[in-house]
């Protein structure tokens, strides 16, 4: 599988690419394999975002999940770099008002973290709520903050 590697603020991550679309980023770097001109532009990409020249992303995403999850990950997709929603918001986005327990099991499976933003959904209240990538809660506040989010209270919370 194609893959390529990027060194980050949160760490090295690597881009995997299946039939021209993104599949997975996971935090590691592994050696560059074939690197494609879908994976050429997500680091491209991914790089001018951690620059702060790039709020949101253009690329081709195919997240394997269930179709909730997809549902899920779509609604997160929607989130503007800067915002945040919550889980039950999620939940209502995706069909299922009372899923917002299922939309974090969602957020802890999504394959493409940062390119699908999971680090743009709090629990109510603006709590953290979880964050399954590479730092956890403190990853999650790098990439708000790296987005202009006002942590507010959350700040404690999250470890920064």
């Amino acid at each position: 599988m194609p893959q390529i590697s990027i060194n980050s603020p949160v760490g090295a991550l690597t881009l995997f690419e299946f039939d021209d679309q993104i599949v997975a980023l996971d935090w590691g770097f592994v050696e560059d394999m074939d690197p494609s001109p879908v994976l050429n532009e997500a680091k491209s990409q991914l790089e001018a975002y951690f620059a702060g020249k790039r709020a949101d992303f253009d690329l081709p995403l195919a997240p394997h999940g269930t179709p909730f999850q997809q549902a899920v990950w779509q609604a997160m997709c929607k989130i503007p770099a800067g915002k945040t929603a919550t889980y039950q918001e999620l939940a209502i986005a995706a069909g299922s008002p009372k899923g917002f327990r299922a939309v974090g099991m969602a957020c802890g499976r999504n394959p493409i973290p940062i390119l699908i933003p999971c680090h743009r959904v709090l629990a109510a209240g603006g709590k953290p709520g979880g964050y399954s990538g590479w730092g956890g809660l403190e990853t999650k506040a790098a990439l708000l903050r790296l987005e202009g989010v006002d942590l507010g209270g959350v700040q404690g919370k999250l470890a920064v």
